[in-house]
């Protein structure tokens, strides 16, 4: 078997495209299309990375008396952690396009409807580096966004940054977290306009264990510059409240205020 017959059946059994496999090498699809007619042959560069993205050994590649394609077994003892990802994350490309990009795309820079790679841009998409319309990775942007650091309208992760924000440190409108900063924020410790936690400080209301706010409801400790209450509130004052909130707290902040009396009322 020659050298471009070796090379056309590897591609085809990865399922590979000569345009796919003609981006990963970095080439023209002429130049594959010539190197599978035996017609010219690559430079040494493309040798080895193609023998790493098939899994061969450049004798294979070389030499037509050569069939068995497989890296001897001290290579693969050798092989290390990192070689064996790089492996299971071999381009893949669909060829059907969705909104202009590929069905599916995997790859170490991936971009598709569905991306899966190192960096991966897409609709759903999953990589150390993920950007999508829902995303998961170690470093996350999306619309629903899910990681180690996470950044999105809806995110979640050990770091949390979005309009609804929930994780271990989070910061947000609306924010819930072991530590939480956001207008309306519940956590162990909580900071915010309207806050609830075991250490809750808030602008307008903070209830919680320690409570330190204008109005302040607590189970230990209440500080509050307008009402504070240790324990249950009287039915009394839960009208009084109701009516300094509603001529105190701003209009834009509205939604905030309805969400934390009934939390609390």
């Amino acid at each position: 078997m020659t050298f471009g017959e070796k090379i056309s059946k590897l591609r085809r059994e990865s399922g590979y495209t000569q345009e796919q496999l003609a981006e990963i090498l970095g080439v023209s699809r002429q130049s594959i299309s010539k190197w599978e007619s035996d017609l010219a042959y690559p430079e040494t560069e493309k040798l080895i990375r193609m023998s790493d993205l098939f899994s061969c050994s450049m004798d294979y590649l070389l030499k037509e008396d050569v069939t068995e394609k497989k890296v001897p077994e001290i290579g693969k003892e050798s092989e290390t952690l990192w070689e064996k990802c790089k492996k299971q994350l071999r381009e893949r490309k669909s060829e059907k396009m969705i909104f202009g990009m590929p069905l599916y795309h995997i790859g170490r820079n991936a971009h598709g409807f569905f991306a899966v790679g190192w960096k991966a841009k897409g609709i759903f998409s999953v990589g150390l580096l993920s950007r999508g319309i829902f995303s998961l990775g170690l470093l996350s942007f999306g619309i629903v966004s899910v990681g180690l650091v996470a950044l999105g309208l809806i995110a979640a992760g050990v770091f949390s940054f979005g309009l609804l924000a929930i994780g271990t440190v989070a910061l947000g409108l609306f924010a819930a977290g072991a530590i939480s900063i956001g207008i309306v924020s519940f956590g162990a410790l909580s900071l915010g306009c309207f806050s609830a936690g075991a250490l809750a400080i808030g602008k307008y209301v903070a209830v919680g264990d320690h409570a330190y706010a204008m109005i302040a409801i607590g189970k230990s400790v209440a500080e509050g510059n307008v009402f504070q209450q240790i324990g249950k509130v009287p039915p009394a004052d839960i009208s009084w409240i109701a009516d300094w909130l509603d001529a105190n707290v701003p209009a834009w902040l509205g939604w905030a205020k309805e969400i934390f009396q009934f939390y609390i009322l």
